[in-house]
This record gives C-alpha cells, structure tokens and sequence, in this order.
C-alpha cells in the first residue's frame, strides 16, 4: 500500500505527534478512510491539526485529499469482504469457537495481502534466487516460524543456514556473509535486542536483509532492505500465527518459481535417497 512507503520515506522528519499518528495508521489504516480528521485526533490523542500537518508531511494538499486515496484504496479496489464488514458479524455470530478463531486469522491473512507491496516481494524473490547463501534469524516466538522458514527454503535451494545463538558462535557466522548472501530477520513485539544487535553486525557485512515484522516504523526496518509487515491486531505474536506462516509459504513458493528447475532436480534427487526405514509407507505410497 502506497501509505506505508510514504510514511517509512517521511518518518524521519515528522514531528513526535505526527509520528504517534504514523504508528496508528499504519496498523489501523481504514480509519483515515472512516473518519474525520476531528474524529481520527480524538482516537489517537492528537490534534485534528496534527491530523491535517501529517497529511501533508506525506506530500498531499490536506487531509481530504489522503482520505479521497484511502477511500478509493479500500470501498474501491478492496473485496467487499473487508475486515470492517465482518467485525460486527463476528461478534454476533454463535457459532464454534474454532470457527471464530479461524475466522480472525483469514481476515488478518487477507489485511496482510493489502499490506504487501507487490514489487518489494518480487525484489525479494529475486534476491533470494540469485543469493550464493540464505540465513534465517528469529528468536524467541519469533524461533519455530524461523525453522520452518529456513527449513522450507533448504528445500528449493542449497546452502541455507537457520542461525541459532544458542548453539553457534555467531560472530563466526556473520563473518561469512557478504553482498552475495541474503538474510531474512523476523523480528516481532516485544522487539529483542539481540535480535537488533545480531542484524546490525549483518548489515556492516553488506548483506542484503529480509525484514518480516508487525510494523514499517519496526526497530528492524533501520537494518532491513527491505520490510515486510504482517497485521498482528494486538501486537502479539500468537495474532500474527497465520498471516506469517501465509506470508512465509508465498516467499517459499515465489522461490520454488524462479527456481523450478533446480528445484525439481533437487526433489528428484532426494526422493532417491532410501528413506523407508524414516517413513511409515501408506498405501499411497506402493
């Protein structure tokens, strides 16, 4: 969505109240499209002159020009089926909980679809292609969807590296990258210092670096080349479960794409490989 690259480009120069209404939109952006600029102040807890000076600060003539492009964005080129149109459905809705839960996650899926830039995908599809090595880096919460990831990637290409501090001495392993590799940093609320500390001796290594986080304005976006957000509506990662694993599985698919030549030589030639002793055989299987 163009609000997030206007707001990662003038982030730097806003005004503390401009960026407290930066971080709003960025996770509520449909508010602009709304609410007043009065109204939108009030949720937020600024000014609705604060409101129209960040309009312009992202290059529009005022706040009703940024709400013409939001509303053209979302009741124009959105599915009808818009997380807005659902709230109150489900939350009048009696059904299993499970289906409610499930229910979130696809709207949270479909509000992250929105949110990713199509072209900066594309450019990080192509960079993990041409890399002579990947790395995976998440810690904490951020840990199992990093293995899969690094795990899921080792399938289509060779030389992936899932980085783990716990059990490797990470100096040494920083100190192999260089422009050719390419490094791919989840990195979720609470943000960890390590994880930033980790990022930044990668960046002074050249590497190109995959950010995947909650937010452009992320701690992770000052190292990241390029950034990815996922909608977490609490900022939790157990929100961001689903929108992050369909987010990481469209990274792995882009990949098996460019690569699918390899990629088809490499399944042949694991699939030749003796492995009954590893698998039990169903009836598939014969």
């Amino acid at each position: 969505m163009i609000l997030h690259n206007l707001i990662r480009d003038n982030f730097v120069s806003m005004s503390k109240s401009q960026k407290k209404m930066a971080t709003y939109v960025l996770d509520h952006p449909r508010d602009i499209a709304l609410c007043s600029a009065a109204e939108l102040g009030g949720r937020i807890g600024i000014s609705e002159s604060t409101v129209i000076r960040f309009s312009y600060s992202l290059g529009f003539s005022g706040y009703v020009e940024l709400q013409k492009r939001m509303r053209e964005h979302f009741f124009i080129n959105e599915p009808t089926t818009s997380p807005y149109q659902h709230t109150e459905i489900e939350l009048s809705q009696e059904d299993s909980f499970h289906k409610q839960v499930m229910e979130k996650d696809r709207q949270s899926i479909l509000t992250t679809m929105d949110q990713i830039d199509a072209a900066s995908y594309y450019a990080a599809v192509q960079r993990l292609s041409k890399a002579k090595a990947i790395y995976v880096l998440g810690l904490r919460t951020s840990y199992p969807a990093a293995n899969w990831l690094s795990f899921s990637l080792g399938l289509v290409k060779e030389n992936v590296h899932f980085i783990r501090p716990d059990t490797e001495d990470v100096i040494r392993t920083v100190s192999q990258m260089n422009s050719n590799s390419v490094v791919i940093i989840i990195s979720f609320h609470r943000y960890l210092k390590e994880t930033l500390q980790i990022a930044e001796l990668v960046k002074k290594q050249k590497a190109y670096v995959i950010g995947i986080s909650d937010s452009m304005l992320a701690p992770i976006h000052e190292f990241s080349d390029v950034l990815f957000p996922v909608f977490s509506q609490n900022k939790s990662t157990f929100d961001a479960v689903a929108p992050l694993f369909s987010f990481m599985n469209a990274i792995v698919s882009g990949l098996i794409v460019e690569q699918k030549d390899a990629f088809k030589n490499r399944q042949i030639m694991y699939q030749s490989i003796p492995s009954h002793f590893l698998f039990e055989s169903t009836d598939e299987d014969s």
